[in-house]
């Protein structure tokens, strides 16, 4: 079965039926939720601090939040990244738009208070167009906060009107199993692929390559591919980060905030 790009076309495929490269390298930075302590992996913290490193943001998940009370570690690990010139996403549980919204904004306010982070990584988001306005609400809040970028993660693609919501959203977090499969509706074509994330999991370091010509050919232009599977993926940097942080960098894509 031949793949189709974003925008509906096939996509060129090699001997073994996954996408041919368009250019030298895919136009793809990365986007990291590293859902593990500081204490525990120091060494996969220090290397998203190093400077000039693909990044287009790092997730800073304390306790599915920003948890009950400043955990030094976070503050100084967050210090590194800012240092470096990261952008750092609070994490922010959304429930799928049931959770109330004063509990969202308290989170927040902890995360600017305790962390100074850039913005927020909203988790848990739904998919359908019955609860987009909750989101937009939940936006606007946001913002007036301070929040300077936020990322929306249905894991799915979702109705379009939550692009206007956020500066980019999550369109895809799922095994390699499916990703292979990936087919993105027409409306992503219509966006620039700074509006995408995809996280793909479970990814064998053989197929690293084309796992990032994939997301470039869905019009992301923000991912994660890991080799890590399981119950959390992202608690640790992929066991080929090198390899793969050498391929994002070998074509940077500039950032542009969407809106």
């Amino acid at each position: 079965m031949q793949g189709v790009t974003a925008g509906g076309g096939p996509r060129p495929e090699g001997p073994d039926g996954l996408p041919e490269a368009p250019g030298d390298r895919p136009g793809v930075a990365a986007g990291v939720p590293a859902y593990v302590h500081p204490l525990l992996a120091p060494d996969d913290w220090d290397r998203l601090a190093r400077p000039g490193a693909p990044l287009d943001w790092v997730v800073l998940n304390v306790a599915d939040g920003p948890g009950t009370r400043v955990d030094r570690a976070y503050v100084e690990t967050v210090a590194a990244l800012r240092a470096a010139g990261v952008t750092v996403l609070g994490y922010l549980d959304t429930g799928y738009g049931t959770r109330p919204s004063e509990e969202l904004i308290s989170d927040a306010a902890r995360h600017l208070s305790w962390y100074r982070v850039d913005g927020f990584f909203l988790d848990q988001v739904s998919s359908g167009p019955e609860r987009l306005n909750r989101y937009r609400g939940s936006a606007g809040a946001l913002r007036a906060l301070g929040a300077r970028e936020l990322v929306l993660n249905p894991g799915v693609h979702p109705h379009p009107g939550y692009l206007q919501v956020a500066d980019q959203v999550v369109t895809f977090e799922g095994p390699w199993s499916a990703y292979r499969w990936l087919q993105a509706p027409d409306w992503v074509a219509d966006h620039p692929p700074e509006r995408f994330c995809h996280l793909v999991y479970g990814v064998p370091h053989r197929y690293l390559d084309a796992a990032l010509r994939m997301c470039q050919w869905h019009g992301a232009g923000t991912a994660l591919v890991t080799d890590r599977a399981g119950t959390n993926p992202w608690e640790g940097l992929p066991g080929y980060w090198d390899a793969e942080e050498r391929l994002l960098a070998a074509a940077p894509r500039p950032r542009e905030h969407a809106i």
